[in-house]
């Protein structure tokens, strides 16, 4: 039985959840964002006034979206910046019920801009451990190489992954523009880090067709893909995700703000579900895109059809494909099933 919107809302708004797809400096808060503008103003575009962030952060296309974003990027200027942003984010995300996240780190970018790596690595454990501590919520890191900078980046990335390997990180995976940034660039890199028992969780698939998806599983290994949804234009690849369940980490409302996809309505999700490809909902850059995990939720409950029972199926199906141990994953599921099991009487 479905339940109205206001309904769903505050269902959701408790649920225990996990985060699979979420960028760190994306997740700067507009109140963040100003405050360090302001810090280094007359070095920034970005706007110190929080009300001029909502046009800021209006993009007209993908490549400008990644302009934005690195503009945004470039605020974060010392390991102390980088600590308070990712606690800040650890406490947001525990305030949306999420009791577990993969983080996606772009230490390149601050590498570059002069924190050197172990600094930056030891900012964000320190911030992962007072987010557990004080909210009970656990942070995990995906190491990202950011496509748009080329081989270089992907050698500092897979650098600090090895040498540094700090104690959340899980993942190695690949962002910023998919167009003219070939998926195979990377093969060594992935393989490297895959061979050190790190998981592979690259963009494809996103602002490409389906043909990027394709590189990025043959090529990296690929055992999640960032966003994907062009595979519901290929019917031979939905059936490869489904068959070796690889799934997907949809982001809608991003789809939408990056104009991945013209409008919600048109946005490939019931396709993918209805196709059997394993997907889990997640919120990309949330105040970029004016959005939070929970109201991502809502989204996708209306796309799908879904009442409470089977939003509650999505928040499991995140849980099942989290790159996370089996003792932790039935402790999440088992509060999933009881919230519900509370809430429908």
């Amino acid at each position: 039985m479905r339940t109205d919107t206001g309904d769903l809302a505050d269902f959701v708004a408790g649920l225990p959840k996990v985060e699979l797809h979420v960028h760190h400096v994306g997740s700067a808060t507009p109140q963040t964002v100003a405050r360090l503008a302001e810090r280094h103003a007359g070095a920034t575009p970005v706007p110190a006034d929080p009300q001029l962030l909502a046009e800021y952060f209006t993009f007209t296309d993908f490549a400008h979206f990644i302009e934005v974003y690195l503009s945004v990027v470039d605020l974060i200027r010392d390991a102390e910046d980088v600590a308070t942003l990712t606690y800040d984010i650890g406490a947001g995300l525990a305030a949306q019920s999420v009791r577990y996240a993969e983080l996606t780190l772009t230490p390149y970018s601050s590498i570059a801009r002069g924190i050197p790596a172990e600094a930056y690595c030891e900012a964000v454990e320190d911030a992962r451990a007072r987010v557990a501590r004080d909210h009970g919520t656990e942070l995990r890191w995906c190491f990202d190489i950011p496509g748009e900078a080329g081989v270089p980046s992907a050698d500092v990335t897979l650098r600090t992954a090895l040498e540094q390997r700090p104690d959340g990180l899980v993942s190695f995976g690949l962002g910023g523009p998919e167009a003219g940034v070939p998926r195979e660039w990377f093969a060594p890199h992935f393989a490297a880090a895959r061979a050190a028992g790190l998981r592979s969780a690259p963009h494809a698939g996103e602002s490409t067709g389906p043909e990027t998806i394709w590189d990025a599983l043959r090529h990296l290994g690929a055992e999640r893909i960032g966003h994907g949804i062009a595979a519901a234009r290929d019917p031979e690849l939905m059936a490869h995700l489904r068959e070796r369940d690889i799934a997907l980490e949809v982001c809608p409302t991003s789809n939408v703000c990056t104009r991945s996809v013209p409008s919600l309505t048109e946005h490939p999700l019931p396709a993918l579900v209805a196709a059997g490809v394993p997907v889990t909902i997640n919120s990309d850059d949330p105040p970029m895109f004016s959005t939070t995990l929970n109201q991502e939720y809502v989204l996708a409950a209306r796309l799908l059809g879904l009442d409470r029972a089977g939003v509650a199926e999505l928040a499991r199906q995140g849980v099942r494909y989290a790159f996370l141990d089996d003792a932790r994953k039935s402790a999440i599921l088992a509060e999933i099933d009881a919230y519900l099991a509370a809430a429908i009487g």
